[in-house]
């Protein structure tokens, strides 16, 4: 699994786990961060059952599973959570940081020992060993309860699905040429997401902020000026595809 630091501050760092060769060929690629201080992490969207091993096995060249004290998932589905079970066994002392929507949901997964925050339709902050970011309201971009991560001292957005690519697995980390990423991304939002109006909401809350990364789940990551050439890609395009056919 390739692994990239995004992000190096006084208090904080940002890596992002990707490009697993060793995933099944069906399974859809995934992106994982972390976000790490001194004594703390938190996984963000920490991926599928299948994907457990890599990343346990690229963590903890970064520091002992037990300084994991948080996990977040922007939503249920299972390419971002289904290793909710492994990793209730495996972390000692962690809090699941989920929408108040999914928690019976995710609970299937598995979480007899992780304590399970959840998060309200506003949104929230999580403040940890000098550490604070913000669960940003994401609602139905694509699921109807969904949370996009902001870091206001590294300027990075962890968006989740909104930004999402279908890429191959040997497509770069970062978008290199936006209009040659577009086919990448076109089906992907069309589809996924159901509708114009949270796309516009969304939209909107994300230029309030200042984001210097943004970091999907699925492809290639957003940095300096194509983030502002997403968002105007994505308010141009019309979503819902599915309600047309």
């Amino acid at each position: 699994m390739q692994t990239v630091k995004l992000f190096e501050g006084h208090s904080h760092e940002w890596i992002a786990f990707a490009r697993d060769p060793e995933k099944p060929e069906k399974i859809i690629d995934t992106n994982q961060y972390m976000i790490k201080s001194e004594r703390e992490a938190i996984l963000l969207d920490p991926g599928g059952i299948e994907l457990f091993a890599s990343m346990l096995a690229s963590v903890v060249h970064y520091l002992p599973v037990e300084q994991i004290t948080h996990l977040f998932a922007s939503h249920q589905d299972p390419d971002i959570i289904s290793s909710l079970g492994l990793w209730d066994k495996t972390l000692p002392n962690a809090t699941l940081h989920a929408p108040w929507l999914w928690e019976g949901f995710l609970r299937h997964y598995g979480c007899d020992h992780i304590i399970y925050d959840a998060i309200p339709d506003e949104g929230s902050t999580l403040k940890f060993d000098n550490v604070e970011i913000q669960f940003i309201p994401a609602h139905y971009m694509h699921a109807s309860g969904n949370f996009s991560v902001y870091d206001p001292v590294a300027k990075i957005l962890f968006s989740g699905d909104v930004g999402a690519g279908l890429n191959a697995p040997d497509d770069p980390m970062f978008v290199e040429d936006f209009n040659a990423h577009i086919p990448k991304i076109k089906k992907f939002h069309q589809r996924w997401m159901p509708s114009e109006r949270a796309k516009e909401m969304w939209i909107k809350r994300v230029r309030r902020l200042d984001v210097e990364m943004l970091c999907p789940q699925h492809g290639s990551i957003y940095r300096g000026d194509d983030v502002g050439r997403f968002l105007d890609w994505l308010e141009s395009i019309e979503v819902g595809s599915g309600l047309r056919l």
